[in-house]
């Protein structure tokens, strides 16, 4: 009975220290741009934006813009290709609005990669449990798929000693793919029967 008891009576909070702090307020400023930036419909002010961002980030702007090119290439590419091909079919097509959406994009993941590098996300969801309980699954899962898409890139290099066909590239994409849709289903089922089983469905 006791420990029933004393199970139900909440951990204290543990005090955040002036890091902590300091990372909610980078957190509510990086969320509070990311609000603001969705009501800007000139590419002008985006464009300066950016350029403001850009200039703001120090000595790591280059990697960051780097990271946020690759980041956003295909999706952009495909986007920007299909709205052209749409507008130019209906006879509506608007090189300010491609332009408006690309540097939108460009902007916002920009403002995420350096808010990641700057900002410990787990110490700034440390005000909630949920959210950072959320974050920590977050953060695991992403280190485990990173590990596997790097073993995957080892054992393609090891087995290919000379640069291989387009073909064979292809193949190996499929592959890991496919096993990193396997991995994402496994880890779904196990983590909804561990979910279950402590009450949390009610089917």
């Amino acid at each position: 009975m006791k420990t029933q008891t004393l199970q139900r009576i909440p951990a204290p909070r543990p005090r955040l220290p002036d890091g902590g702090r300091l990372a909610q307020g980078w957190l509510l400023a990086y969320l509070a741009s990311v609000v603001g930036v969705t009501f800007v419909h000139e590419p002008a002010w985006l464009a300066a934006a950016l350029a403001g961002a850009f200039a703001a980030a120090g000595t790591t702007r280059w990697r960051l813009l780097r990271r946020t090119v690759l980041a956003v290439l295909a999706f952009n590419l495909a986007v920007s290709v299909g709205y052209v091909l749409v507008a130019w079919w209906q006879g509506g097509y608007s090189g300010r609005y491609l332009l408006m959406i690309n540097l939108r994009v460009v902007l916002l993941v920009f403002l995420g990669f350096w808010f990641i590098s700057r900002v410990n996300v787990l110490r700034a969801l440390a005000f909630s449990r949920t959210l950072a309980f959320v974050a920590t699954l977050a953060v695991g899962q992403i280190g485990t798929f990173t590990r596997i898409i790097r073993n995957f890139r080892l054992a393609f290099v090891s087995r290919n000693p000379v640069r291989a066909s387009l073909a064979s590239r292809g193949r190996h994409a499929a592959a890991q793919a496919g096993h990193l849709l396997d991995k994402s289903v496994c880890g779904a089922a196990d983590t909804a029967m561990a979910m279950r089983s402590r009450g949390c469905f009610d089917d």
